[in-house]
């Protein structure tokens, strides 16, 4: 998309005031159709107030006369400290220095640059291979003849319809990175040396075909033969999936350009942090399990961010919030849904996680505040991690965390509660 002389470029936050411009109704239109993309109200002299709304990234969006809006939305963290919580991974000790080395202050190009560092890494092994099944009609036998295929050529001999499982690199790891690879590529302000670096990879994978636009990316799952591409095409997908931005109970919207939304960033650290240090307790996270209900009759869904369990016995849950933690006690509206959580899993005590950066860590390096609820006797934890420090200092914390959850959870053997009813059912 190339911008208009009447396009507008905005430079927005993700905290404070934000920014006053004057805005023609196409821009606030383009400017809506992505509602909580940014915060929109009104200033004085008929100007409008841009505000951050936790995102982070570069979109541009068009308006209704063919105009461009273009928003650099800026993390409140560090870029470095970002890409360390998008890319965490606790087998690959690699892809946190690469992370931690990155050279871009900007997002988009420190992501950029961090695929092409992690996929030149990859494919100096070679390509991954992989077998295909492939069904066609050719001169020569090759592989199985489908019968069925034959005899609708009514007796006619060549081709031979036929079935074989072809020896390729066209296969769903090589065609995800190689569509982050050129979406990378066509990333504005990246600096020359990365785009030429991405586009040079790219042609490692020639014999592989790209998804088409708006075809969905094809599913893979992590094994043995592929675990060296694991690293990269987390990253990839990361690309891939930030050119959309979803709103609550809406349809994602393609952005041309790369937005995250920030909770969704701390949640999945805190699940991939957490989970690997409470393991070493015996304790296994389940993320955003759906199945849980609040009232007998099983008509009030709950989405717990974590629950833990060990030996088979739900041992605490978790919520992450990616706020800072007030003092002395979290918002009521946090209380009330940890509680919910607790009361549903039958559960004595539960753990609310709060974010914030360097500039806010008065309150993050306070000690965790036990709030007992007066009559129902459970206890909520609210604990607060800095985001903006060094990595090895984060997951410190996350690992002070994991001991004191795993800790103060039950110890006795598992009870029967009188009010758990399988998912789904009806209490009678």
């Amino acid at each position: 998309m190339t911008p208009g002389t009447d396009s507008l470029h905005l430079a927005v936050p993700e905290t404070g005031p934000g920014t006053v411009r004057e805005l023609t109704g196409d821009q606030i239109a383009a400017l809506l159709t992505v509602p909580g993309l940014v915060r929109l109200s009104p200033a004085v002299s008929g100007r409008w107030r841009v505000s951050g709304n936790q995102k982070a990234g570069l979109v541009r969006l068009r308006t209704p006369s063919g105009s461009a809006v273009q928003l650099v939305l800026r993390p409140k963290l560090p870029v470095g400290n970002l890409l360390f919580l998008l890319c965490h991974s606790p087998s690959d000790p690699w892809l946190r220095e690469a992370v931690t080395g990155a050279e871009s202050e900007d997002l988009l190009p420190a992501v950029a640059e961090l695929l092409a560092r992690i996929a030149r890494r990859t494919l100096e092994a070679g390509v991954l291979h992989g077998y295909r099944t492939v069904e066609e009609e050719a001169p020569l036998v090759r592989g199985q003849i489908r019968t069925a295929g034959q005899l609708r050529r009514f007796g006619m001999p060549l081709p031979v319809s036929i079935r074989y499982d072809d020896h390729t690199p066209d296969i769903a790891e090589n065609r995800i990175l190689l569509a982050a690879l050129h979406l990378a590529a066509r990333l504005p302000g990246l600096p020359r040396h990365t785009e030429v670096a991405l586009r040079h990879l790219a042609h490692h994978l020639d014999a592989v075909r790209p998804p088409r636009p708006g075809e969905p990316l094809p599913g893979w799952t992590p094994n043995r033969l592929n675990s060296r591409y694991v690293p990269a095409l987390r990253i990839a997908e990361l690309l891939l999936s930030g050119r959309s931005v979803r709103y609550e109970g809406g349809e994602p919207v393609t952005a041309d350009g790369f937005v995250l939304d920030m909770p969704t960033v701390f949640e999945r650290f805190l699940t991939s942090a957490l989970g690997d240090a409470l393991a070493r307790h015996g304790v296994r996270c389940a993320a955003q399990e759906q199945h849980h209900r609040l009232d007998l009759a099983g008509h009030v869904r709950l989405r717990p961010d974590l629950v833990l369990y060990r030996s088979g016995r739900t041992l605490s849950v978790v919520d992450a919030k990616y706020a800072v933690r007030h003092e002395p006690a979290p918002p009521t509206e946090h209380l009330y849904q940890l509680l919910s959580y607790c009361t549903a899993l039958g559960l004595p005590s539960g753990h609310l996680v709060y974010a914030t950066t360097s500039g806010e860590a008065t309150v993050s390096r306070a000690p965790a505040t036990d709030h007992v609820i007066r009559r129902a006797g459970i206890t909520v934890t609210a604990h607060g991690l800095n985001l903006g420090g060094p990595p090895n200092t984060l997951l410190a914390e996350v690992s002070a965390l994991a001991d004191r959850i795993a800790l103060s959870g039950p110890q006795g053997p598992p009870r029967r509660r009188e009010n758990d009813v399988p998912p789904g059912s009806t209490h009678q």
